[in-house]
């Protein structure tokens, strides 16, 4: 108990602390060895609005590497991770607390479940109401977009889930849920139309 006790206790400091913040992709870089060891654990400070429970996360992406420099939307892959049971894809996701903004909840679910961090990018791709397979209770999802500037090679849930990066189609077609499929979908759509502005504001040299 006192081990656990412990581990909670730092997760909780680390979590709620001024220091928290996007600047260092969520966490900070002189915590993140402490971080990589521990993982929140329990519902008792989760968040419910009108009965549902509220669920956050990220897909985080990077951009392939290519012998030259690019931003194209066909060059992105997403990071996905299995489930604990090890019976699906899915993307990095968990409750919110109620003594973290949802901006440290999205970083921090993703720092346990797929060991990465980043840059958060807003606004929300959405909300999405679901029911929960396995407790059959309600829910509502949400979901950011995470650009990722690190990995780590040791993170909370290693021992439980892996991890693996795949091209927007792969991972559409290998995500169990349907909810993460409309996020992904809206992803794309965003990251699309990004790239057309830029298009349209290269000059043209003639």
């Amino acid at each position: 108990m006192g081990l656990l006790l412990s581990r909670n206790i730092i997760a909780s400091y680390i979590f709620s602390s001024p220091l928290f913040s996007q600047k260092n992709g969520g966490i900070p870089m002189q915590l993140e060895n402490m971080v990589s060891l521990v993982s929140r654990t329990g519902r008792h400070l989760q968040r419910y609005d009108k009965g549902c429970r509220q669920v956050v996360g990220c897909i985080p992406y990077r951009y392939r590497q290519t012998e030259q420099e690019s931003s194209s939307v066909e060059d992105i892959e997403v990071l996905v991770i299995s489930s604990q049971k090890g019976q699906g894809i899915l993307f990095p996701k968990g409750g919110w607390e109620l003594d973290e903004s949802i901006e440290e909840a999205a970083c921090r679910e993703t720092l346990e479940e797929a060991g990465v961090t980043g840059h958060l990018e807003l606004p929300i791709l959405g909300k999405w109401p679901y029911k929960s397979k396995s407790q059959g209770t309600f829910h509502e999802g949400y979901m950011f977009p995470l650009l990722v500037n690190k990995q780590l090679e040791s993170w909370p849930e290693k021992t439980v889930r892996k991890r693996e990066w795949m091209t927007i189609a792969d991972a559409k077609e290998a995500c169990q849920n349907w909810w993460m499929r409309e996020a992904l979908d809206e992803f794309f759509r965003r990251q699309t139309q990004t790239q057309e502005k830029e298009a349209q504001n290269v000059p043209v040299c003639t």
